[in-house]
């Protein structure tokens, strides 16, 4: 079995339904076995900034497919939900980013891991130190904690905890 963090985010409403659904999607595949869930983060848009706040959560897995496959199918759930890719970091209804892959290292065109912007980026450090604080992030041999205590306070503020209907 492969061991892989992935993060979700969803930015078009109903939000917190893509998140689920993508989750649920991902469960009732038999290759795949969700082992851990982070806490669901409302976060600031980054990049492209003309847009809703997200939903963020990542994910621990355990698959037996390859890379490639495992991008294949979060790109084919990513679709099944409508994803526009029109606007470069812009709104999605679901977006699924492996970030972590064993601790494997790879730079093929089609996918980068370690997710070569994962340590810039609190909306994805916050949940995965949530869920696997002791992590080595590969290529790096950081842990995502040691990454967010160098992250400036105005990106982790962006980021909170979320509760539905607040």
């Amino acid at each position: 079995m492969n061991s892989v963090f992935i993060a979700l985010g969803s930015n078009i409403e109903p939000r917190e339904e893509y998140l689920r659904s993508a989750l649920e999607t991902l469960s009732e595949d038999a290759s795949i076995f969700i082992r851990k869930k982070s806490s669901i983060y409302e976060t600031a848009p980054v990049g492209y900034t003309d847009q809703s706040d997200f939903l963020n959560m990542v994910i621990e897995i355990d698959t037996s497919l390859t890379s490639d496959d495992l991008l294949q199918f979060c790109q084919e759930t990513e679709q099944k939900f409508g994803r526009d890719r029109k606007i470069r970091f812009g709104p999605r209804t679901i977006d699924l980013d492996i970030l972590i892959y064993n601790q494997e290292n790879s730079d093929i065109e089609s996918l980068i891991i370690p997710h070569p912007r994962m340590h810039e980026r609190a909306f994805v450090l916050i949940p995965l130190d949530e869920i696997a604080s002791d992590l080595i992030i590969p290529t790096w041999g950081v842990r995502a904690r040691d990454f967010l205590n160098e992250l400036p306070e105005s990106d982790l503020r962006d980021v909170k905890k979320w509760r539905k209907n607040e």
